[in-house]
């Protein structure tokens, strides 16, 4: 089996350069594993596929850099344990709905429409398991509230 050229760059590439020299239409075109995720509404349910950030430096990079996130597509956040979240949009270019999510999978808060490239601490405002982030007006346009429900193999239902 052959492997394509750009596929070995492209690894190499993120295996040895920081996420922000990488040029962004470079790491747009890489394929980045995703899960499927359904949020539970009034309105049925929806389905969205997500990059899982697991460990501490997964969770630091988030969404840093990137200049487009696809419709349908967001990044859920693997805290491990329930506690208090604090997070911001430093070095973040889109802005982003973040969806406060307890361990049993329900939503407790909601931050609609963050501010790129702020420094201001977002706060879950109380205990949190996970935090997803999406575009920014897709909480409302689905009409997600808190006590909403996120089904994905994280959570314990």
């Amino acid at each position: 089996m052959r492997i394509p050229v750009c596929l070995v760059l492209a690894a190499l590439v993120l295996a040895t350069a920081p996420v922000e020299s990488i040029g962004a239409r470079a790491l747009e075109a890489i394929q980045v594993a995703t899960e499927k995720l359904t949020l539970e509404t009034k309105d049925g349910p929806r389905t969205l596929d997500v990059e899982v950030a697991r460990d501490p430096a997964a969770r630091e990079r988030g969404l840093m850099y990137r200049r487009h996130l696809p419709e349908n597509r967001g990044m859920l956040f693997d805290f491990d344990h329930e506690q208090t979240v604090l997070m911001w949009m430093k070095n973040t270019y889109i802005p982003l709905d973040m969806i406060f999510i307890g361990r049993n999978g329900k939503v407790t808060h909601i931050e609609a429409d963050t501010e790129p490239l702020s420094e201001a601490i977002i706060s879950s405002q109380g205990p949190a398991f996970a935090v997803l982030e999406v575009n920014a007006g897709v909480a409302k346009k689905l009409g997600l509230k808190a006590g909403d429900l996120v089904r994905h193999p994280l959570f314990a239902h």
